[in-house]
């Protein structure tokens, strides 16, 4: 297990830096909190309509997770495509509690591409300017690991689409296109610049942790094998795993290239 331990430290840093990264954010630049969230319009056959909600519902809770703002509301959505969600709203002094599964949408990602996203199909208007509140530091941590942990879910979720057939694999991006991103980011403002850090670190520590040979996920299941059998793989066992490994590795790269050339091209 010791082993184990060394190998799972490098893609356990990449989740912390990440965690670290966005809690300092909400220590210093804080969370957007703009009143109540009323619904000003629902948009006829949406999610939300089917579900029941009217103009002037409040959305004060999300499953477990109180709704300070639309911004809270809009990232829950948005990482829940498909996955019903049970909504706890205010309604002339009553509170209701609606269930909808918000649908998936293709939509511009703000830097010239396209991000497939949960969408609900209600609007909400500012009745007075947004304003942030700053955590301290205990809360700054907690919202940062569970910040973490929802893009973690999302990419998973994604993952778990496109080897289903259920997602499609264009949005696999690669060098090309993130250093595209990482461009227009750094362009609008180094608070994005190091948030898309924080998402590429969680990235690269998700990659590392896929069970592939080569990869550090590759290692720990060699580590569990040998756990279960009481005894390593043989030599030439791994070798041909090592094989398979970099050949899995090369497809990827090259997938992900060809993702990346289309995406510019287009």
């Amino acid at each position: 297990y010791q082993r184990a331990l060394v190998v799972a430290a490098g893609p356990l840093a990449n989740f912390a830096l990440a965690i670290a990264i966005f809690a300092a954010s909400f220590m210093f630049i804080g969370t957007p909190v703009g009143g109540p969230v009323a619904i000003d319009t629902v948009q006829e056959g949406s999610p939300a309509a089917e579900a029941g909600f009217r103009p002037g519902d409040v959305i004060v809770r999300i499953d477990d997770k109180d709704i300070a703002s639309f911004d809270d509301l809009r990232a829950i959505v948005a990482t829940s495509a498909g996955r019903e969600l049970t909504f706890t709203i205010k309604r002339d002094g009553r509170t209701l509690t609606l269930k909808a599964t918000p649908r998936e949408r293709v939509m511009p990602d703000g830097l010239g591409g396209k991000a497939r996203i949960g969408v609900l199909g209600v609007t909400h208007r500012l009745k007075a300017p947004l304003k942030y509140e700053r955590k301290g530091p205990v809360e700054a941590l907690a919202l940062g690991t569970q910040r973490t942990w929802d893009i973690v879910r999302m990419t998973m979720s994604y993952v778990g689409g496109m080897i289903t057939g259920r997602q499609s694999a264009d949005q696999l991006s690669g060098p090309i296109r993130i250093a595209h991103v990482t461009g227009k980011v750094a362009s609008v403002s180094l608070a994005g610049l190091v948030l898309l850090a924080a998402l590429l670190s969680i990235s690269i520590g998700l990659i590392n942790l896929f069970p592939i040979p080569m990869l550090d996920g590759g290692h720990l299941l060699f580590y569990a094998i040998e756990a279960v059998r009481g005894r390593p793989l043989s030599l030439k066992a791994q070798e041909i795993g090592f094989r398979i490994g970099m050949a899995m590795v090369l497809m990827l790269m090259l997938f992900a290239v060809f993702n990346d050339v289309r995406y510019l091209l287009s």
